[in-house]
């Protein structure tokens, strides 16, 4: 690759547009602000012209305002995720006990925890990876981050009174996550993207098991695929929980949210 004291930012967009990158000239300007040498800049275009996400490259995601860091080979929390962060937001009183499953970044928690003021976060997930990310992530608010499937790790003492509990599971279809652009299928784990046959299986074990950690009136919120809306919420409702679906067109978003009663 041409040094960039020779390669000017026109160049930069060029090789990253010639790569399939559609917002160019946004990458180029963040690349250029993140890289701190011109060897840290070629480095960086070379990475994201080979297809890892932008968000892995430069080390970082803007989530809901908060600058989230994303380690390499951890799932990149998506904008459209930031709906589900209004929704629990709306629905919570201040300083709640919150749960992030499958947490990835831990952006999620993170995000709610800033907004409520005084939450109790716990998070996890069973990727080591990502585990290791959301625990600095979540230090900005004394979040705790364990490693384990599900509720496994959590501390038993939670159990009945999560008054917010958040899970990003994956529900990607496992026939279709061949479709899947590469910077997801080859750069984020696969566990993260994932759902069984019909993208559900990992839905169905969240809320399987929420009405014992949640507290009375508490929240159990899964953004889903909105074709899966409907047999989403039949698994809440098997549950025991009251469900309901919230859907945002401008983010393309669908959440399913289920209170305990």
């Amino acid at each position: 690759m041409t040094s960039p004291a020779t390669c000017p930012r026109s160049a930069i967009v060029a090789k990253l547009r010639a790569a399939g990158c559609v917002f160019a000239e946004d990458e180029a300007r963040l690349l250029v602000s993140a890289a701190r040498t011109e060897a840290e800049l070629c480095a960086m275009v070379d990475r994201r012209v080979a297809g890892l996400p932008l968000e892995q490259v430069v080390g970082w995601a803007e989530f809901c305002g908060l600058r989230i860091a994303v380690d390499p080979g951890v799932f990149v929390p998506r904008r459209r995720t930031e709906f589900l962060v209004g929704r629990a937001v709306s629905l919570a009183r201040r300083g709640p006990v919150v749960v992030d499953l499958c947490c990835g970044t831990g952006a999620m928690g993170v995000a709610v925890a800033q907004a409520l003021g005084g939450a109790e976060l716990h998070a996890a997930d069973l990727d080591p990876a990502a585990v290791a990310c959301a625990r600095r992530n979540c230090a900005a608010v004394r979040g705790r981050v364990y490693q384990g499937d599900l509720y496994d790790p959590l501390p038993g003492r939670l159990r009945g009174t999560v008054q917010v509990l958040l899970a990003n599971v994956p529900y990607v279809p496992t026939e279709e996550v061949e479709l899947l652009p590469p910077e997801a299928r080859v750069h984020e784990p696969r566990i993260a993207l994932d759902g069984g046959l019909d993208g559900l299986d990992v839905m169905r074990r969240v809320a399987g098991e929420a009405p014992a950690w949640l507290a009375p009136g508490g929240h159990l919120l899964i953004e889903t695929g909105e074709r899966q809306a409907e047999a989403a919420l039949e698994a809440m409702n098997a549950a025991g929980l009251h469900a309901w679906a919230a859907r945002s067109e401008e983010l393309s978003a669908t959440v399913v949210i289920g209170n305990r009663r």
